[in-house]
């Protein structure tokens, strides 16, 4: 079978270059709108005031108007008295001046003497608290230039000097096609899992939402099934007269058989470029179809958002007469190195959160299909093609897709996985509404590490200590001597064989992991769960090398118990939570302690105060124990502290 190949793979900036030489100058058709109804639009053409504001010389303070001149000589040693409808007239504010005044006296340096008289001890100067004609705008002048974008506060401006309709840009219209025979449609709140082969198509979704917010005009079309002949006809009527601004097509343009993207372009336009230097976001292509630009988008959902940010977007902004707005920057130190591929730019999905002076960012693992590594990012780190990673020390600037405030009030976890972390994130958000925990799953050891580097605020920790049976202490003493730390029982937990519904090999316990058949997946070095599996395979006098899958590892406890569900392996290391979420069966191990290791300054700030208020309330112990496994008779009890 055909297979297509990225024959001019080009970098980003030229990407960017080719599509701005063709468009830049291009903008949508213009319609005329309601002032009132036109705020977010591009002004197609400029926008002059037809009245004055105010259109009369106005009072700017309550009191009484005047003729400067006629207070002149007032002191407080010689007060002048004034009369009401003669020399001193009440106003309020924006009443207009009565002929023959021009200065207002605000009511607070008036002394009322009796029924129409006032006596005043300080003169006033011409024009004082007093609006003149014109002083925010003068008829005929220009209010605002061709392409500005009204905001909320110009349409006030647009009311006031009497501007009734305005001429804007029509928003970008985006055709959107997703294609794949693979593809289903999510019908109704009862969807259940598609049969193996299909998946919901979700990506029309996500991009016409982005097409929406920047704003363009999204119009989704239904799924086109993999046909050459069908994506052609369809994309050819979507480009006769220029009847949308912009094509998608989504899937087809990487270099399967089955990937009919380039084709499409070639045959119905000229192909612009096909692959850019960048991951995700790759494979994208661009075409012109009778002057429509056509975008092949790639069908993993964080390459297409990546392609759509970095190609899409400014087109649409382009075409609408506005500035695409940058994302902030921060400087920011990472919690680990980082690697990335030779000659790619990668744009590397970050957790942010400060730890003492330092915003740390910590990268989430999930390649270009793992849409979550975007939903959960804090901000976006742009690894430049010439290097092979980056490392913590390195200086380096990330985009911010969160408000710096909120990062300022993040906890910051990086160690061992456990279920129950993603609820005291959910159940502190509730309690404070300010406070939220992000955590990294690194394994014990690594949290160990974080503390010590300074790059956390507290490490999920359960380290088996194989001389006497005990957790974590022994750990904390060794490795992080003359630190200031708390210790603190987040759950007892059950840890043991994750095996598949009905335990069909037979398993009983780690001896029967060396039969023959049985494909085990492992948990990383230095995780707690892994030093348990060793602790346990020496007792019984294994070695792990007789042991099919003890070199396969997962960072998270769902990641074991998702290989057993998929069929990749036979059994797991893991938590009864896993287990029970996905509907498999479990062999118990052991009872183990599972601890939050913290900052001992950390617990007297706030943040610390709503964790441990987390901790100690009963619907979070009651949701923790919901999940099965798990004991919170200790939850939230202080261990010990560890002083320098």
């Amino acid at each position: 079978m055909k297979r297509n190949v990225y024959l001019d793979m080009i970098s980003l900036e030229e990407a960017q270059n080719r599509l701005e030489d063709l468009y830049g100058t291009r903008r949508t058709q213009t319609e005329t709108l309601l002032s009132c109804e036109a705020a977010g639009r591009v002004l197609a053409e400029p926008i002059f005031a037809r009245t004055s504001s105010p259109g009369y010389h106005a009072a700017a303070m309550d009191g009484i108007a005047v003729k400067a001149s006629a207070t002149y000589g007032a002191s407080e040693g010689s007060p002048l008295a004034l009369t009401s409808g003669q020399d001193a007239f009440p106003v309020n504010t924006g009443h207009r001046l009565p002929e023959g005044c021009d200065a207002v006296i605000m009511i607070e340096a008036v002394n009322p003497i009796t029924e129409g008289v006032f006596e005043i001890d300080t003169p006033a100067y011409p024009f004082q608290y007093v609006r003149k004609m014109g002083e925010d705008m003068v008829a005929t002048e220009l209010l605002f230039s061709t392409e500005h974008t009204l905001t909320p506060y110009c349409i006030g401006a647009l009311i006031t000097a009497g501007v009734h309709e305005v001429c804007v840009y029509k928003r970008p219209s985006v055709l959107i096609i997703p294609t794949g025979s693979e593809l289903v449609t999510l019908e109704g709140p009862n969807a259940t899992q598609p049969e193996p082969g299909r998946i919901f198509e979700s990506n029309s979704h996500m991009l016409a939402a982005m097409v929406e917010s920047h704003g363009g005009r999204a119009i989704k079309h239904p799924i086109i099934r993999d046909d050459l002949d069908a994506i052609s006809a369809c994309v050819k009527k979507a480009a006769e007269k220029e009847a949308v601004d912009a094509i998608l097509l989504i899937g087809g343009s990487s270099a399967g058989s089955e990937d009919y993207a380039r084709r499409v372009a070639e045959a119905c336009g000229n192909l612009l470029f096909h692959g850019i230097t960048i991951m995700p976001g790759k494979p994208v292509l661009a075409a012109q179809v009778n002057e429509t630009p056509l975008f092949g988008m790639p069908g993993y959902p964080v390459s297409a958002i990546v392609a759509f940010e970095q190609c899409v977007a400014p087109l649409i902004a382009s075409l609408a007469g506005r500035q695409l707005t940058q994302r902030p920057l921060a400087h920011v130190t990472l919690s680990r190195n980082i690697t990335s591929r030779l000659g790619l730019e990668e744009f590397m999905r970050v957790k942010l959160g400060r730890v003492g002076e330092n915003l740390i960012a910590t990268p989430i693992a999930g390649g270009s299909g793992t849409l979550t590594s975007i939903t959960e990012a804090d901000g976006i780190i742009r690894v430049p093609p010439h290097v092979e990673g980056l490392a913590t020390s390195d200086p380096v600037r990330c985009e911010l897709l969160r408000p710096a405030s909120l990062l300022d009030r993040t906890l910051v976890a990086v160690g061992s996985h456990d279920n129950t972390l993603d609820l005291i994130a959910d159940a502190i958000v509730r309690k404070s509404g300010k406070t939220r925990l992000i955590s990294s799953h690194v394994g014990s050891m690594g949290g160990i590490m974080a503390l010590k580097r300074g790059v956390s605020h507290l490490a999920g920790i359960h380290l088996l200590d194989e001389t006497d049976g005990s957790y974590n202490q022994s750990y904390v003493e060794r490795y992080l001597p003359g630190k200031k730390l708390t210790l603190i029982n987040l759950v007892m937990r059950q840890q043991g064989l994750i095996v598949a519904k009905g335990n069909p090999l037979g398993l009983s316990g780690i001896e029967d992991l060396t039969k023959k058949g049985v494909r085990f997946i492992n948990r990383q070095g230095g995780s707690g769960t892994r030093i348990l599996l060793d602790y346990k395979l020496k007792e019984l006098g294994i070695e792990g090398k007789s042991i099919d899958g003890y070199t396969r590892d997962e960072y998270t406890h769902m990641s074991v118990a998702v290989a057993v569900l998929s069929g990749t392996a036979d059994a797991g290391l893991g938590i009864y939570a896993a287990a029970k979420a996905l509907d498999l069966d479990f062999i118990p191990v052991v009872t183990e302690q599972y601890d939050l290791l913290m900052e001992s300054d950390i617990l007297e700030t706030p943040m610390g105060n709503e964790l441990m208020a987390t901790l100690d309330d009963k619907g979070f112990k009651m949701r923790v124990e919901a999940l099965g496994g798990y004991s919170t008779e200790k939850t939230g009890t202080i261990i010990r502290r560890f002083v320098p």
